[in-house]
Protein backbone atom coordinates (compact mmCIF):
# COMPACT_ATOMS: atom_id res chain seq x y z
CA UNK A 1 0.00 0.00 0.00
CA UNK A 2 0.66 3.91 -0.28
CA UNK A 3 2.60 5.55 2.17
CA UNK A 4 0.29 7.71 4.54
CA UNK A 5 -0.33 11.24 2.87
CA UNK A 6 2.44 14.29 4.35
CA UNK A 7 0.40 17.18 3.10
CA UNK A 8 -3.42 17.91 3.01
CA UNK A 9 -3.31 18.96 -0.36
CA UNK A 10 -1.74 15.92 -2.11
CA UNK A 11 -5.72 14.26 -1.78
CA UNK A 12 -7.21 16.89 -2.10
CA UNK A 13 -10.38 17.05 -4.37
CA UNK A 14 -11.41 20.86 -5.15
CA UNK A 15 -14.03 22.86 -5.84
CA UNK A 16 -13.58 25.81 -7.56
CA UNK A 17 -15.89 29.33 -7.26
CA UNK A 18 -15.87 32.70 -9.15
CA UNK A 19 -17.96 34.55 -6.04
CA UNK A 20 -19.36 37.47 -7.75
CA UNK A 21 -20.99 35.36 -10.19
CA UNK A 22 -21.89 32.67 -8.30
CA UNK A 23 -23.50 34.73 -5.69
CA UNK A 24 -25.13 37.16 -7.99
CA UNK A 25 -23.48 40.43 -7.03
CA UNK A 26 -23.76 43.59 -8.95
CA UNK A 27 -21.24 44.36 -11.16
CA UNK A 28 -19.83 47.00 -10.09
CA UNK A 29 -19.20 48.57 -6.94
CA UNK A 30 -20.36 52.15 -5.94
CA UNK A 31 -17.57 51.66 -2.67
CA UNK A 32 -21.09 53.37 -0.49
CA UNK A 33 -24.00 50.53 0.13
CA UNK A 34 -24.10 48.42 3.33
CA UNK A 35 -22.79 45.02 2.61
CA UNK A 36 -25.14 42.47 1.28
CA UNK A 37 -24.75 39.01 2.34
CA UNK A 38 -24.61 36.91 -0.08
CA UNK A 39 -21.80 35.01 0.17
CA UNK A 40 -24.24 33.10 3.08
CA UNK A 41 -25.00 31.25 -0.56
CA UNK A 42 -21.87 28.96 -0.53
CA UNK A 43 -23.09 27.22 2.66
CA UNK A 44 -26.43 26.25 0.95
CA UNK A 45 -23.66 24.42 -1.28
CA UNK A 46 -21.81 22.63 1.40
CA UNK A 47 -23.76 19.40 1.22
CA UNK A 48 -23.54 18.78 -2.23
CA UNK A 49 -20.19 19.37 -2.07
CA UNK A 50 -19.96 16.78 0.30
CA UNK A 51 -22.00 14.63 -1.82
CA UNK A 52 -18.93 15.10 -4.75
CA UNK A 53 -15.77 14.19 -2.51
CA UNK A 54 -15.35 17.96 -2.27
CA UNK A 55 -12.11 18.14 0.30
CA UNK A 56 -11.21 22.27 -0.67
CA UNK A 57 -13.05 25.23 -2.06
CA UNK A 58 -10.87 27.27 -4.07
CA UNK A 59 -12.47 30.64 -3.90
CA UNK A 60 -12.08 33.62 -6.48
CA UNK A 61 -11.38 36.92 -5.40
CA UNK A 62 -13.57 37.90 -2.42
CA UNK A 63 -12.02 41.39 -0.97
CA UNK A 64 -12.88 45.11 -1.69
CA UNK A 65 -12.78 45.46 -6.08
CA UNK A 66 -14.31 47.97 -8.39
CA UNK A 67 -15.05 45.41 -10.82
CA UNK A 68 -14.32 42.07 -11.46
CA UNK A 69 -12.35 41.05 -7.73
CA UNK A 70 -9.07 40.75 -9.22
CA UNK A 71 -8.94 45.48 -9.32
CA UNK A 72 -8.54 45.19 -5.53
CA UNK A 73 -9.43 48.23 -3.77
CA UNK A 74 -8.98 47.06 -0.12
CA UNK A 75 -7.04 44.03 0.98
CA UNK A 76 -8.59 43.95 4.24
CA UNK A 77 -12.27 43.98 3.65
CA UNK A 78 -14.36 42.00 2.04
CA UNK A 79 -16.29 43.08 -1.19
CA UNK A 80 -19.35 44.89 0.19
CA UNK A 81 -21.44 43.20 -2.81
CA UNK A 82 -20.67 39.82 -0.96
CA UNK A 83 -20.84 40.58 2.60
CA UNK A 84 -18.69 41.61 5.60
CA UNK A 85 -15.82 39.79 6.99
CA UNK A 86 -18.05 38.51 9.45
CA UNK A 87 -20.19 36.96 7.05
CA UNK A 88 -17.14 35.59 5.33
CA UNK A 89 -15.72 34.14 8.64
CA UNK A 90 -18.92 32.62 9.49
CA UNK A 91 -18.84 30.56 6.16
CA UNK A 92 -14.96 29.50 6.72
CA UNK A 93 -16.33 27.91 9.88
CA UNK A 94 -18.82 25.92 8.12
CA UNK A 95 -16.80 24.53 5.41
CA UNK A 96 -13.78 23.77 8.10
CA UNK A 97 -16.51 22.02 10.38
CA UNK A 98 -17.67 19.80 7.37
CA UNK A 99 -14.17 18.78 6.69
CA UNK A 100 -13.45 21.37 3.45
CA UNK A 101 -10.50 22.97 3.48
CA UNK A 102 -10.29 27.63 2.26
CA UNK A 103 -8.16 28.70 -0.34
CA UNK A 104 -8.33 32.31 -1.26
CA UNK A 105 -7.40 33.85 -4.44
CA UNK A 106 -4.30 36.56 -3.81
CA UNK A 107 -4.25 38.74 -6.43
CA UNK A 108 -0.58 40.31 -5.80
CA UNK A 109 0.48 41.57 -8.95
CA UNK A 110 -1.52 44.53 -9.44
CA UNK A 111 -4.64 46.84 -7.64
CA UNK A 112 -7.10 48.43 -8.98
CA UNK A 113 -7.69 52.29 -9.80
CA UNK A 114 -9.66 52.55 -6.37
CA UNK A 115 -6.50 51.46 -4.53
CA UNK A 116 -6.14 53.33 -1.24
CA UNK A 117 -2.66 54.26 -1.89
CA UNK A 118 -2.72 54.97 -5.72
CA UNK A 119 -5.79 57.08 -5.12
CA UNK A 120 -3.23 59.01 -2.79
CA UNK A 121 -0.76 59.31 -5.89
CA UNK A 122 -3.70 60.91 -8.03
CA UNK A 123 -4.31 63.62 -4.82
CA UNK A 124 -1.03 64.34 -4.50
CA UNK A 125 1.27 63.33 -6.85
CA UNK A 126 5.00 63.43 -6.93
CA UNK A 127 4.47 63.97 -2.73
CA UNK A 128 2.77 60.90 -2.02
CA UNK A 129 4.57 58.48 0.14
CA UNK A 130 3.07 56.01 -1.98
CA UNK A 131 4.74 56.81 -5.53
CA UNK A 132 7.16 53.79 -5.28
CA UNK A 133 4.14 50.91 -4.89
CA UNK A 134 3.92 51.33 -8.18
CA UNK A 135 5.86 49.95 -11.36
CA UNK A 136 7.34 52.35 -13.60
CA UNK A 137 5.57 55.26 -12.09
CA UNK A 138 6.60 58.54 -13.57
CA UNK A 139 5.65 62.34 -14.09
CA UNK A 140 6.66 63.01 -17.42
CA UNK A 141 3.84 62.04 -19.81
CA UNK A 142 0.01 61.18 -18.88
CA UNK A 143 -1.51 57.45 -18.57
CA UNK A 144 -4.16 56.32 -21.22
CA UNK A 145 -6.90 56.88 -18.49
CA UNK A 146 -6.20 60.94 -18.10
CA UNK A 147 -3.67 60.81 -15.07
CA UNK A 148 -0.47 63.59 -15.02
CA UNK A 149 1.50 60.76 -14.88
CA UNK A 150 2.54 57.00 -16.54
CA UNK A 151 2.39 54.12 -14.98
CA UNK A 152 2.55 49.93 -16.06
CA UNK A 153 -0.78 48.36 -16.12
CA UNK A 154 -1.07 44.53 -16.37
CA UNK A 155 -0.34 43.72 -19.40
CA UNK A 156 -0.97 46.62 -21.11
CA UNK A 157 -4.50 46.96 -18.97
CA UNK A 158 -4.63 50.41 -17.13
CA UNK A 159 -7.25 49.24 -14.76
CA UNK A 160 -5.05 47.27 -13.37
CA UNK A 161 -2.05 48.90 -11.62
CA UNK A 162 0.86 46.70 -11.25
CA UNK A 163 2.68 46.60 -7.57
CA UNK A 164 6.27 47.10 -6.86
CA UNK A 165 6.74 44.25 -4.85
CA UNK A 166 10.54 45.05 -4.96
CA UNK A 167 9.33 47.67 -2.62
CA UNK A 168 9.87 46.55 1.43
CA UNK A 169 6.45 48.70 2.28
CA UNK A 170 4.34 46.81 -0.33
CA UNK A 171 5.11 43.39 1.30
CA UNK A 172 4.71 44.35 4.09
CA UNK A 173 0.66 45.36 3.08
CA UNK A 174 0.12 42.36 1.55
CA UNK A 175 1.76 40.08 4.19
CA UNK A 176 -0.54 42.04 6.98
CA UNK A 177 -2.99 41.13 4.93
CA UNK A 178 -2.50 37.71 4.52
CA UNK A 179 -1.86 37.08 8.33
CA UNK A 180 -5.02 39.19 8.59
CA UNK A 181 -7.22 36.51 6.57
CA UNK A 182 -5.64 33.35 8.21
CA UNK A 183 -6.14 34.76 12.08
CA UNK A 184 -10.19 36.10 10.78
CA UNK A 185 -10.63 33.21 8.10
CA UNK A 186 -8.90 30.42 8.94
CA UNK A 187 -7.65 30.25 5.01
CA UNK A 188 -5.37 27.20 4.59
CA UNK A 189 -3.73 28.83 1.02
CA UNK A 190 -3.59 31.10 -1.63
CA UNK A 191 -4.04 30.91 -5.53
CA UNK A 192 -1.81 33.32 -6.38
CA UNK A 193 -3.12 35.03 -9.15
CA UNK A 194 -0.59 35.79 -12.51
CA UNK A 195 2.03 33.89 -10.71
CA UNK A 196 3.95 33.90 -13.38
CA UNK A 197 4.84 37.68 -13.59
CA UNK A 198 5.20 38.16 -10.16
CA UNK A 199 8.77 38.78 -8.46
CA UNK A 200 10.57 35.59 -7.76
CA UNK A 201 12.02 37.58 -4.92
CA UNK A 202 8.92 38.33 -3.47
CA UNK A 203 7.62 34.44 -3.67
CA UNK A 204 10.38 33.55 -1.95
CA UNK A 205 9.47 35.68 1.07
CA UNK A 206 6.05 35.08 0.58
CA UNK A 207 6.78 31.46 0.79
CA UNK A 208 8.87 31.85 4.05
CA UNK A 209 6.65 34.04 5.81
CA UNK A 210 3.65 31.70 4.96
CA UNK A 211 5.39 28.52 6.18
CA UNK A 212 6.09 29.83 9.32
CA UNK A 213 2.49 31.50 9.90
CA UNK A 214 0.90 28.35 9.34
CA UNK A 215 3.15 24.98 8.72
CA UNK A 216 1.19 23.52 6.19
CA UNK A 217 -0.25 26.63 4.25
CA UNK A 218 -0.49 25.89 0.52
CA UNK A 219 1.05 28.51 -2.52
CA UNK A 220 -0.55 27.47 -5.62
CA UNK A 221 0.07 29.43 -8.69
CA UNK A 222 -1.53 30.70 -11.70
CA UNK A 223 1.00 29.72 -14.67
CA UNK A 224 -0.48 29.27 -18.26
CA UNK A 225 3.13 28.45 -19.97
CA UNK A 226 6.93 28.14 -19.25
CA UNK A 227 8.67 25.33 -17.02
CA UNK A 228 6.63 25.03 -14.02
CA UNK A 229 9.83 24.45 -11.80
CA UNK A 230 10.69 28.19 -12.45
CA UNK A 231 8.16 28.61 -9.56
CA UNK A 232 7.47 25.34 -7.98
CA UNK A 233 9.92 24.14 -6.10
CA UNK A 234 10.64 23.84 -2.43
CA UNK A 235 11.91 28.29 -2.37
CA UNK A 236 7.92 29.15 -3.76
CA UNK A 237 5.51 27.54 -4.66
CA UNK A 238 4.05 24.13 -3.86
CA UNK A 239 1.39 23.73 -7.01
CA UNK A 240 0.84 25.90 -10.08
CA UNK A 241 -2.12 25.20 -12.75
CA UNK A 242 -1.68 22.61 -15.86
CA UNK A 243 -2.41 24.70 -18.69
CA UNK A 244 -0.87 22.35 -20.94
CA UNK A 245 -3.05 19.16 -19.52
CA UNK A 246 -6.04 21.61 -19.35
CA UNK A 247 -5.71 21.77 -22.93
CA UNK A 248 -5.75 17.98 -23.94
CA UNK A 249 -8.17 16.86 -21.50
CA UNK A 250 -10.77 18.22 -24.20
CA UNK A 251 -8.99 18.22 -27.55
CA UNK A 252 -7.95 15.10 -27.41
CA UNK A 253 -11.43 13.62 -27.79
CA UNK A 254 -12.42 16.38 -30.28
CA UNK A 255 -9.82 15.24 -32.41
CA UNK A 256 -10.00 11.66 -31.52
CA UNK A 257 -6.29 11.72 -30.44
CA UNK A 258 -5.75 10.84 -27.45
CA UNK A 259 -1.69 10.70 -28.36
CA UNK A 260 -2.06 14.47 -27.23
CA UNK A 261 -2.84 14.07 -23.72
CA UNK A 262 -0.47 10.74 -23.60
CA UNK A 263 2.35 12.79 -25.03
CA UNK A 264 2.07 15.16 -22.32
CA UNK A 265 1.73 13.16 -19.71
CA UNK A 266 4.27 11.34 -20.14
CA UNK A 267 6.26 13.99 -20.29
CA UNK A 268 5.21 15.32 -17.26
CA UNK A 269 5.08 12.50 -14.95
CA UNK A 270 6.52 8.94 -16.92
CA UNK A 271 9.42 7.44 -16.11
CA UNK A 272 12.16 10.56 -17.18
CA UNK A 273 9.23 12.67 -16.71
CA UNK A 274 10.12 16.84 -15.84
CA UNK A 275 7.33 17.11 -13.21
CA UNK A 276 7.38 13.70 -11.52
CA UNK A 277 7.33 15.38 -8.28
CA UNK A 278 5.12 17.83 -7.94
CA UNK A 279 1.51 17.79 -7.27
CA UNK A 280 0.09 19.92 -10.29
CA UNK A 281 -3.29 21.40 -9.91
CA UNK A 282 -5.92 19.68 -12.91
CA UNK A 283 -8.77 21.57 -14.27
CA UNK A 284 -11.24 20.63 -16.81
CA UNK A 285 -12.35 24.30 -17.46
CA UNK A 286 -12.32 27.77 -14.64
CA UNK A 287 -12.77 31.59 -14.79
CA UNK A 288 -11.35 32.18 -17.63
CA UNK A 289 -11.92 29.56 -20.48
CA UNK A 290 -14.69 27.97 -22.03
CA UNK A 291 -16.97 26.09 -19.98
CA UNK A 292 -15.61 21.73 -20.90
CA UNK A 293 -18.93 21.02 -22.37
CA UNK A 294 -19.21 23.95 -24.23
CA UNK A 295 -15.12 22.37 -25.67
CA UNK A 296 -16.78 18.79 -26.55
CA UNK A 297 -18.76 17.57 -29.42
CA UNK A 298 -20.55 15.30 -27.66
CA UNK A 299 -21.18 15.87 -24.04
CA UNK A 300 -20.85 11.96 -22.99
CA UNK A 301 -17.10 12.34 -23.66
CA UNK A 302 -17.59 14.29 -20.56
CA UNK A 303 -17.17 10.88 -18.73
CA UNK A 304 -14.27 9.39 -19.71
CA UNK A 305 -12.53 12.87 -19.36
CA UNK A 306 -13.49 13.25 -15.99
CA UNK A 307 -12.06 9.78 -15.56
CA UNK A 308 -8.66 10.59 -16.93
CA UNK A 309 -8.60 14.03 -14.30
CA UNK A 310 -9.09 11.89 -11.03
CA UNK A 311 -6.92 9.15 -11.89
CA UNK A 312 -3.98 11.01 -13.34
CA UNK A 313 -1.22 12.35 -11.47
CA UNK A 314 -2.09 15.35 -9.20
CA UNK A 315 -5.37 17.57 -7.43
CA UNK A 316 -8.20 17.21 -9.63
CA UNK A 317 -11.19 20.41 -9.49
CA UNK A 318 -14.15 21.54 -10.69
CA UNK A 319 -15.83 24.52 -11.46
CA UNK A 320 -18.68 25.21 -10.51
CA UNK A 321 -21.67 24.10 -12.06
CA UNK A 322 -19.43 22.11 -14.55
CA UNK A 323 -20.49 18.86 -12.71
CA UNK A 324 -23.91 18.83 -14.30
CA UNK A 325 -22.22 19.25 -18.12
CA UNK A 326 -23.24 23.45 -17.91
CA UNK A 327 -22.30 25.37 -21.15
CA UNK A 328 -20.78 28.59 -21.44
CA UNK A 329 -18.33 30.51 -23.61
CA UNK A 330 -16.20 33.84 -23.30
CA UNK A 331 -16.23 36.43 -26.19
CA UNK A 332 -13.35 38.86 -26.40
CA UNK A 333 -14.72 41.13 -24.25
CA UNK A 334 -17.20 39.23 -21.76
CA UNK A 335 -16.78 36.66 -19.31
CA UNK A 336 -19.89 36.87 -17.85
CA UNK A 337 -21.30 33.40 -19.44
CA UNK A 338 -18.57 31.40 -17.66
CA UNK A 339 -19.36 33.05 -14.55
CA UNK A 340 -23.40 32.56 -13.97
CA UNK A 341 -25.20 32.82 -10.40
CA UNK A 342 -26.67 29.56 -10.20
CA UNK A 343 -29.49 27.79 -9.15
CA UNK A 344 -29.00 24.46 -6.58
CA UNK A 345 -32.44 23.20 -6.45
CA UNK A 346 -32.60 24.49 -10.48
CA UNK A 347 -30.04 22.34 -11.60
CA UNK A 348 -30.75 18.70 -9.09
CA UNK A 349 -33.87 19.06 -11.08
CA UNK A 350 -33.11 19.66 -14.40
CA UNK A 351 -29.26 19.74 -15.45
CA UNK A 352 -27.78 18.76 -19.12
CA UNK A 353 -26.17 16.04 -17.52
CA UNK A 354 -27.94 15.14 -14.38
CA UNK A 355 -25.91 11.93 -13.84
CA UNK A 356 -22.63 13.60 -13.89
CA UNK A 357 -22.04 14.29 -9.95
CA UNK A 358 -23.05 11.39 -9.12
CA UNK A 359 -20.42 9.57 -11.22
CA UNK A 360 -17.81 12.33 -10.06
CA UNK A 361 -18.04 10.91 -6.14
CA UNK A 362 -17.31 7.39 -7.77
CA UNK A 363 -14.56 8.84 -8.75
CA UNK A 364 -13.57 10.83 -5.52
CA UNK A 365 -14.52 7.62 -3.79
CA UNK A 366 -12.38 5.43 -5.77
CA UNK A 367 -9.37 7.93 -4.86
CA UNK A 368 -9.97 7.31 -1.32
CA UNK A 369 -9.95 3.57 -1.65
CA UNK A 370 -6.50 3.65 -3.98
CA UNK A 371 -4.34 6.04 -2.63
CA UNK A 372 -2.06 4.76 -5.40
CA UNK A 373 -4.13 7.34 -7.46
CA UNK A 374 -3.12 10.51 -5.99
CA UNK A 375 0.89 9.26 -4.44
CA UNK A 376 1.92 6.59 -7.23
CA UNK A 377 4.40 6.91 -10.44
CA UNK A 378 2.91 7.12 -14.05
CA UNK A 379 3.27 4.71 -16.77
CA UNK A 380 2.03 4.60 -20.09
CA UNK A 381 0.72 1.10 -21.36
CA UNK A 382 -1.49 1.42 -24.58
CA UNK A 383 -2.11 4.51 -26.74
CA UNK A 384 -4.62 4.71 -29.86
CA UNK A 385 -6.73 7.39 -31.34
CA UNK A 386 -9.76 6.44 -28.91
CA UNK A 387 -8.33 4.03 -25.98
CA UNK A 388 -5.51 5.03 -23.95
CA UNK A 389 -4.24 3.00 -20.80
CA UNK A 390 -1.96 3.97 -18.16
CA UNK A 391 -0.72 2.48 -14.63
CA UNK A 392 -0.49 4.25 -11.36
CA UNK A 393 1.90 2.01 -8.72
CA UNK A 394 3.44 2.63 -5.54
CA UNK A 395 5.19 -0.33 -4.10
CA UNK A 396 2.85 -2.80 -4.16
CA UNK A 397 0.00 -1.26 -5.29
CA UNK A 398 -0.80 -1.22 -9.24
CA UNK A 399 -3.43 0.38 -10.94
CA UNK A 400 -4.63 0.57 -14.30
CA UNK A 401 -7.08 3.16 -15.68
CA UNK A 402 -8.47 1.82 -19.06
CA UNK A 403 -9.97 4.50 -21.29
CA UNK A 404 -12.09 4.40 -24.55
CA UNK A 405 -13.70 7.04 -25.74
CA UNK A 406 -15.10 5.90 -29.14
CA UNK A 407 -19.08 5.51 -29.78
CA UNK A 408 -18.55 2.19 -29.59
CA UNK A 409 -17.49 -1.12 -27.08
CA UNK A 410 -13.47 -1.44 -27.37
CA UNK A 411 -11.34 -4.47 -27.29
CA UNK A 412 -8.59 -3.38 -25.29
CA UNK A 413 -4.94 -5.92 -24.73
CA UNK A 414 -2.80 -4.14 -22.27
CA UNK A 415 0.45 -5.15 -21.69
CA UNK A 416 1.58 -5.28 -18.45
CA UNK A 417 5.04 -4.23 -16.96
CA UNK A 418 5.16 -7.03 -14.00
CA UNK A 419 3.57 -9.80 -13.21
CA UNK A 420 0.00 -10.41 -12.55
CA UNK A 421 -2.81 -12.88 -11.92
CA UNK A 422 -6.19 -11.23 -12.58
CA UNK A 423 -7.47 -7.28 -12.20
CA UNK A 424 -10.17 -6.36 -10.55
CA UNK A 425 -12.15 -3.01 -11.82
CA UNK A 426 -13.12 -1.24 -9.18
CA UNK A 427 -15.19 1.71 -11.09
CA UNK A 428 -17.81 -1.13 -12.42
CA UNK A 429 -19.39 -3.45 -9.90
CA UNK A 430 -15.73 -5.49 -9.35
CA UNK A 431 -15.63 -7.45 -12.71
CA UNK A 432 -12.67 -9.66 -12.88
CA UNK A 433 -10.49 -9.90 -15.93
CA UNK A 434 -7.50 -12.28 -16.48
CA UNK A 435 -3.59 -11.69 -17.19
CA UNK A 436 -2.48 -14.02 -19.96
CA UNK A 437 1.47 -13.70 -20.21
CA UNK A 438 1.68 -10.79 -19.19
CA UNK A 439 -1.39 -8.82 -20.96
CA UNK A 440 -4.81 -7.63 -19.36
CA UNK A 441 -7.43 -8.68 -21.29
CA UNK A 442 -10.31 -6.20 -21.69
CA UNK A 443 -13.17 -7.81 -23.63
CA UNK A 444 -15.20 -4.46 -23.48
CA UNK A 445 -14.67 -1.34 -22.38
CA UNK A 446 -17.88 0.47 -22.44
CA UNK A 447 -18.41 3.31 -24.75
CA UNK A 448 -17.35 6.46 -23.52
CA UNK A 449 -16.46 4.79 -20.19
CA UNK A 450 -13.60 3.41 -18.54
CA UNK A 451 -12.37 1.49 -15.73
CA UNK A 452 -10.02 0.95 -13.45
CA UNK A 453 -8.45 -2.57 -12.63
CA UNK A 454 -6.73 -3.06 -9.43
CA UNK A 455 -3.91 -5.48 -9.73
CA UNK A 456 -3.66 -9.00 -8.00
Amino acid sequence: MSQKKQEWWQDAIFYHIYPLGFCGALTRNDFRSEPVNRIKKIADWIPHLRELGVTALYLGPVFESTYHGYDTADYHRVDRRLGSNADLAVLSRNLHENGIRLVLDGVFNHVGRDFFAFRDVQQKGQVSEYCGWFANLRFDGRSPCGDPFTYEGWSGNHDLVKLNLANPAVREHLFGAVRAWVEEFGIDGLRLDAADVLDVEYLKELRRFTSALKPDFWLMGEIVGGDYRRLANLEMLHSVTNYECYKGLYSSLVDKNYFEIAWSLNRQFGNEGIYRDLTLYNFADNHDVDRVASSLDNPALLYPLYCLLYTMPGIPSIYYGSEWGITGKRSRSDDSALRPCPDLRALQASSPQPNLPEVLRRFADLRAVLPVLWDGGYTQLLVSHEQFAFLRAKDNERVVVALNSAAEPALMTIPLPFQATRAIDLLNNNETFAVHEGKLELPTVPARWARVLKQE
